[in-house]
């Protein structure tokens, strides 16, 4: 075989392999349709200066009220309960050092968002309150190699008589829910990491590209809005017909911009012209 022949067919492998891991699932998926009907509010219908801040249970109810999904973030807290909470540290929410998973549910409720009379809710607070009425999307919050919000998640979600997904930008909870759960659609989280200057490396190359899909094998991708024309995730949507979730959008302008590219909007700081189911 000449060298021409072994560069020739490492390249054909290498491309074939591209590919095959990018692919999201394609067998046995499950209906996301009525998913499609819905917009969706980021971390609640919030307002970081009023007082219904983000992931809180009065932003959670006034969502409801609107007819809107919810976009929510589910972590641990150290005695191994769910709480609904984005950041992994307290500062930017709480105005206090440390981390959520460094306090109990206890001592998480002793603290107030952004100054407000809301508290931290679990996760088995936030599903009461919705009780049904409007989908959930469940994001998990998963640091370094932790997936016990999984288990923890799935217990409550189990039950829970409503509509809800499930995504995140740690591939291994996504590979979690595939492996135990097959019938609970699953969403990978991603962004263009290297354009943003927020992080770098490989690891971040392979998320941005979506080259952790076969691991996962996700229903849909949740992208940043910003970034729609990136290849791999361009590729997933057009030859895998993989649904596509826009994050986060932040003005009809934007709404009308991403509607080209992606099926579900999460949506914060504007009130959208279009609402609920079928509105």
């Amino acid at each position: 075989m000449t060298l021409f022949l072994i560069i020739t067919t490492c390249i054909l492998v290498l491309i074939v392999l591209y590919f095959l891991m990018i692919m999201p699932r394609m067998l046995g998926r499950p209906d996301i349709s009525p998913f499609l009907e819905w917009m969706y509010a980021h971390r609640g219908f919030h307002d970081n200066t009023g007082d219904a801040p983000e992931n809180s249970l009065l932003a959670f109810q006034r969502a409801v009220e609107m007819g809107f999904g919810i976009e929510l973030d589910v972590q641990m807290s150290k005695d191994k309960i769910p709480v609904v909470f984005h950041d992994y540290t307290l500062e930017r929410v709480c105005g206090v050092e440390g981390k959520v998973c460094e306090r109990t549910l206890a001592e998480l409720k002793e603290l107030t968002l952004y100054g407000s009379k809301q508290r931290i809710p679990s996760l088995e607070e936030a599903l009461r309150l919705v009780d049904g009425k409007v989908p959930l999307i469940v994001e998990l919050k998963i640091e370094a190699t932790d997936i016990s919000v999984c288990p923890a998640a799935d217990k409550l979600l189990s039950d829970y008589g409503g509509m809800y997904c499930i995504e995140s930008f740690h591939p291994a909870g996504i590979l979690w829910y595939r492996i135990r759960r097959k019938k609970v659609v699953r969403g990978q989280l991603a962004d263009a990491f290297h354009k943003e200057g927020k992080y770098a490396g490989p690891l971040y190359f392979w998320l941005e590209n979506l080259l952790f899909n076969w691991l996962g094998k996700p229903d849909f991708v949740a992208f940043n809005h910003k970034y729609p024309k990136m290849y791999s995730l361009s590729l997933c949507r057009e030859l895998y017909s993989c649904t596509m979730a826009a994050w986060t959008i932040k003005s009809e302008e934007e709404l009308q911009a991403a509607e080209k590219y992606f099926d579900i909007f999460i949506f914060d700081s504007f009130m959208p012209k279009r609402q609920g189911s079928g509105q």
